[in-house]
């Protein structure tokens, strides 16, 4: 009966990490020129998001790169708004202590003009109050300085400069309802634990 029950809760665990695997994807925008593609992966509630793709038509060098509060990318990204940041932190750097949200540091273009993204970020989420889904991911066309430059701007912006591609951040998988309750997640781990139980006494 011990190794029914270990069986069966590694079953429940698999199901489980399986259940709160999730991805969304943004499509960049220069005008209406596509520019780049973006996933994010998040395996677990809570864990790191995983950002990977490609920008491309950049000026070779860093370019800020944030999750800015509104899902709006007309008048050139600027109806985007401020960078997202529900907790009305200064800007900073992405492993700093004190930050936006929304503050993902820079991106670095090649002299062909494209930056290869490969970001693993412990701050934005997929779901909960840091979700970026439904927000704008904004490229600017020049330099973030973390929030080290030591004026007011720099505090706030980064003064990486204007916006020069951007689009709204969606969802990819799955395609089932995302927010669901406590009590949700615990009935079906619980579902998943009995069924376990019993395809693995059948089999035995």
């Amino acid at each position: 009966m011990a190794v029914l029950c270990i069986l069966s809760c590694i079953v429940a665990l698999a199901v489980s990490s399986m259940a709160d695997e999730r991805t969304a994807v943004v499509t960049l925008y220069r005008g209406n020129e596509v520019v780049g593609n973006i996933t994010f992966l998040q395996e677990q509630d809570g864990g790191a998001v995983k950002l990977s793709g490609t920008v491309s038509g950049l000026t070779p060098g860093k370019h800020g790169f944030h999750v800015h509060e509104k899902g709006d990318i007309r008048n050139d990204c600027v109806a985007a708004g401020g960078h997202f940041n529900p907790e009305k932190n200064t800007h900073g750097a992405p492993n700093d202590t004190e930050r936006h949200v929304g503050d993902l540091g820079n991106i670095d273009a090649g002299n062909n003009g494209i930056a290869t993204i490969n970001i693993t970020d412990n701050v934005i989420s997929l779901r909960g109050a840091h979700s970026i889904i439904g927000r704008a991911l904004v490229v600017h066309n020049g330099t973030d300085d973390l929030g080290k430059a030591g004026t007011e701007e720099s505090k706030k912006t980064g003064t990486a400069g204007s916006r020069v591609a951007c689009g709204v951040i969606g969802i990819h998988s799955p395609v089932t309802p995302w927010e669901r309750g406590a009590a949700t997640t615990i009935l079906q781990s619980a579902t998943t634990v009995v069924l376990s139980v019993f395809v693995v006494s059948t089999l035995m």
